[in-house]
């Protein structure tokens, strides 16, 4: 559902070029430039509090995307939704702490509409220039692949589709029937042949994808092409394993390739615990005569306490204590729990509209707070469908690096409710992975939003 995917988003690693460092302080520098420059022009002091908000900004955008190489439609419609979400958040946080009195009303209206408007003619200046640097004759750099099966086709198309980048073709030892069929056609040699091909036509950049279990011939190529002038990268085959946060790090001199880990960390898990306190605070305050009615019709719709605590794995596998309204008259939650299925007699009447409605979860908001749960992220299956699924289904456990979620990607993706056969929970596992492959503040903001919706109009949860 989700491999073909372009292998330089497969791992990331700190900014290496002019034009991802430039990226990564352009947009938030636009954005707290944009606030001051209007600040100014209405002879607004730079107190306290517009400084505190400076700050957040920075700390919320930091490190910017490089939309560069985006499309153009694609780059404003990113940068216009990033904007109304950030601006959302950054309302939400001054309702609940009440300082926007702190704020001229006309300053904060200027830099809302002025700020997309400098970002979109910034991103379009930054891909007019990097078109130009990549047209000069000096940039253009040649290149060729060792390996010529599925890994270097890939690698070969992305580098195709990068700008300044010449795949002249490949090189490989192996009889044409065992290799890809597209670079089949571009073979330009065996790997002898490699070093005398690198020295006469000047290849600047050569890939080896050759596998790990051939590592005395790559030792052998690398003494042959270290004679050259050519720039050696060798490109590791994890595409038959799940990636999870893949990035290149240095630990004290020694090369590291992380294959899974949580997007939270460093500034990413300050962003999303502070988005989830301030969202959850809000959202129970705004719903607590709502929490109130559902408590009453509960109590009156059956016999049991109104609020069922499920046992479910959390953050690195730890089990958690999950909040509900009780639905059913039997409270499942040992060894085997039964899912709930359509027309499930033990659910009642009162029951069955709160799970439509998924009103039932509202009490998860208590979870997010005592730190247990995220307002987005994997949602929590039953402890004994864990120990079953993990066994079935591969990288299931990996939904575990995050913290569970009250709604998920899975979920506004149409994975909501009974997950009946096996096949609906690899689909809701691979949703889960997605997530995790591209988190991003944006992404939790828009998934929140399709929940909303999803809870008016969706009937598939019951």
């Amino acid at each position: 559902m989700f491999e073909d995917r372009s292998y330089k988003r497969t791992f990331y690693s700190a900014p290496q070029s002019v034009e991802s460092l430039i990226a990564a302080f352009l947009e938030p520098g636009i954005i707290v430039g944009s606030f001051l420059a209007v600040s100014g022009h209405f002879d607004e002091p730079l107190m306290r509090p517009a400084l505190t908000l400076c700050l957040l900004v920075f700390a919320l955008t930091f490190p910017g995307r490089n939309r560069f190489n985006d499309h153009p439609a694609s780059a404003l419609v990113d940068v216009v939704s990033s904007w109304l979400m950030l601006l959302s958040i950054l309302f939400l946080c001054g309702y609940a702490t009440n300082s926007l009195h702190y704020f001229e009303e006309r300053v904060l209206i200027w830099w809302a509409v002025i700020t997309p408007v400098v970002q979109i003619v910034a991103v379009e200046a930054g891909r007019r220039v990097q078109r130009w640097r990549a047209s000069a004759p000096g940039s253009r750099r040649t290149a060729v692949v060792v390996g010529a099966g599925p890994l270097g086709h890939k690698l070969a198309r992305a580098l195709r589709e990068s700008q300044g980048v010449i795949c002249l073709g490949y090189f490989d030892d192996r009889s044409r029937d065992r290799l890809h069929p597209a670079a089949g056609e571009e073979l330009l040699g065996r790997l002898s042949e490699l070093s005398d091909y690198v020295r006469s036509h000047g290849v600047r950049e050569v890939y080896i994808t050759l596998p790990l279990g051939s590592q005395p011939r790559i030792v052998e190529l690398l003494e042959q092409v270290q004679g050259t002038t050519a720039s050696l990268f060798f490109v590791p085959d994890v595409f038959g394993i799940s990636i999870i946060q893949g990035r290149l790090q240095d630990i004290s001199g020694v090369p590291v390739v992380g294959i899974c880990e949580t997007p939270f960390t460093g500034t990413n898990q300050l962003v999303k615990r502070l988005s989830d306190i301030v969202l959850a605070s809000l959202i129970l305050v705004l719903i607590s005569p709502i929490l109130l009615v559902l408590a009453i019709g509960v109590k009156l719709s059956s016999p049991g306490p109104i609020i069922f605590k499920q046992r479910r794995n959390g953050l690195d596998g730890e089990e958690i204590i999950v909040y509900k309204f009780r639905s059913m008259r039997t409270l499942d939650n040992g060894n085997v729990v039964k899912q709930a299925t359509k027309d499930d007699p033990r659910i009642t009447r009162f029951g069955a509209i709160i799970r439509r409605t998924s009103l039932d979860e509202l009490p998860q908001f208590i979870n997010v707070l005592q730190g247990r749960m995220s307002i987005v992220g994997p949602r929590p299956h039953a402890v004994a469908h864990n120990e079953e699924y993990r066994k079935l289904i591969k990288a299931y456990m990996v939904r575990h690096k995050v913290k569970p979620g009250i709604t998920g990607w899975a979920q506004v993706n149409g994975l909501r409710g009974e997950t009946d056969t096996i096949d609906k929970m690899k689909a809701r596992v691979e949703y889960d992975l997605e997530y995790l492959r591209n988190w991003s503040l944006a992404l939790d903001m828009q998934i929140i939003l399709r929940t909303v919706r999803l809870v008016v109009f969706d009937r598939h949860a019951y």
